[in-house]
């Protein structure tokens, strides 16, 4: 084990990685960085956190340090594996559940603001501030001099916790190990060997578990990577789904989901019903380019049958209750809501703004759908609701509701503004097909 007041860090192993591990080695060896004495860690027990562990031992020059992971809904086997491996290391995390505050106070918002950045329902964007806000408390409660996660400087998480650890703990330096001495994949691996802790990866680049979505092996799929049915936690791929339609109803009140098929349940239980009935019947699937926060792009997938089922019904509700200016201004506002998010601004006073504009508006969003998926498909079979703007009796062209020939002059009032500018075309020679 390396000691607190070593400065290097030697090879201990000859292997057919020895050039590697040796060029590992040199990129740790001959980077100052600055020297913690109390660092708190956003540890979560995968490689990045767990290198972190080490290098804040070797290089940072800890004389203490807290490891602290924040339950967000991961699940108890992520967690445990996160216990299990601070017990390799020999410390112990401090454990701060956030579940709660998690889904009353995060995912309602997001399902409200239909959350969708290109396609991604904002998952890890969110977590990833919510943790960094609960390792920022926690560490000036502690008393902590610096702080320290385990992104790359590659990827988003970076900022997004680099914003909220400036907002919560401001002054406090931020330690990013993998960052700061430019580290691969593969070289932090080989690092962790090297420890006498190797880390095993089911999937290369790590897995993200949220009971909202799960983000696979991010940044690290290639283009012609294929995708085998093994990765898939909910997710059966169509061709192995349910042959028969599964049917549910459920109930909405003010933008939110309240019951499954007439029984009154929590948030939180609603989305893992839905992940687990979603994923037999083939939803929940996420192959796409993303635009990262530095421009890059990149291939990722997620897995989200839950989302993917409640996004697409609010959305529908929404155009069933809201008026017909309200609809296109939120759409704006719901886009820039998920950009924001995306890119690490969830506690911006104009993301507060714009909560607050989604929230007036959703008070008539309430109703109630029968829906049927089957592989892949998510189809609404009926809708009900007492503050939906669909009226048939009046807009039906069955029904005799109101005098048609009411409308002919409010037709030709419209019309006239056309009529202007027939007439200016020809004074001023302008022929329609140049328009």
């Amino acid at each position: 084990m390396v000691t607190n007041n070593q400065t290097h860090l030697t090879q201990a192993t000859t292997t057919s990685s020895q050039d590697a591990l040796a060029l590992a080695l040199h990129k740790v060896n001959s980077v100052d960085v600055p020297q913690g004495n109390t660092i708190a860690l956003a540890f979560s027990g995968g490689l990045d956190s767990t290198l972190c562990v080490k290098l804040a031992e070797a290089k940072y020059h800890a004389s203490k340090l807290y490891a602290i992971s924040v339950d967000v809904g991961q699940g108890e086997e992520e967690l445990n594996m996160g216990i299990q491996r601070a017990e390799m290391l020999g410390i112990t995390p401090i454990v701060l559940d956030a579940r709660e505050e998690f889904t009353t106070q995060w995912l309602t918002k997001a399902i409200q603001a239909n959350s969708d950045y290109n396609g991604y329902p904002i998952s890890t964007s969110m977590t990833r501030q919510l943790i960094a806000k609960k390792v920022a408390q926690k560490a000036l409660e502690l008393g902590c001099d610096a702080l320290m996660e385990g992104s790359s400087g590659k990827g988003n998480d970076q900022y997004r916790m680099h914003n909220v650890f400036s907002l919560f703990a401001p002054g406090l330096p931020t330690f990013v190990p993998v960052r700061d001495f430019d580290l691969t994949r593969g070289e932090e691996q080989l690092l962790m060997e090297n420890f006498g802790i190797p880390v095993e990866e089911l999937i290369a680049g790590g897995d993200d578990k949220t009971m909202w979505c799960r983000s696979i092996a991010s940044g690290g799929i290639g283009l012609d990577t294929e995708l085998p049915d093994s990765i898939w936690m909910w997710l059966k791929p169509p061709h192995t789904a349910a042959n028969q339609p599964s049917t549910f109803k459920i109930t909405w009140e003010h933008g939110l989901p309240v019951a499954l098929d007439g029984e009154a349940l929590p948030l939180d239980e609603i989305i893992q019903k839905l992940n687990v009935l979603g994923g037999e019947n083939g939803i929940g699937k996420i192959d796409m380019f993303e635009d990262g926060i530095m421009g890059l792009k990149s291939r990722e997938i997620y897995e989200a049958p839950g989302a993917q089922i409640l996004l697409k019904l609010h959305r529908d509700l929404e155009l069933y209750c809201l008026t017909k200016e309200e609809i296109p201004l939120k759409r704006q506002l719901d886009a820039q809501w998920s950009s924001m998010v995306y890119h690490g601004e969830w506690f911006h006073p104009l993301k507060n703004a714009i909560d607050a504009f989604i929230n007036t508006t959703q008070q008539a969003v309430s109703g109630e759908y029968v829906v049927s998926l089957y592989k892949g498909n998510i189809d609404i079979v009926s809708r009900s609701s007492h503050s939906g703007l669909f009226f048939p009796d009046v807009r039906s062209i069955n029904s005799a509701s109101f005098n048609q020939k009411e409308c002919a002059p409010a037709a030709h009032l419209r019309g006239l503004p056309y009529e202007l500018i027939a007439r200016r075309n020809k004074l001023a020679g302008i022929t329609q097909e140049g328009l």
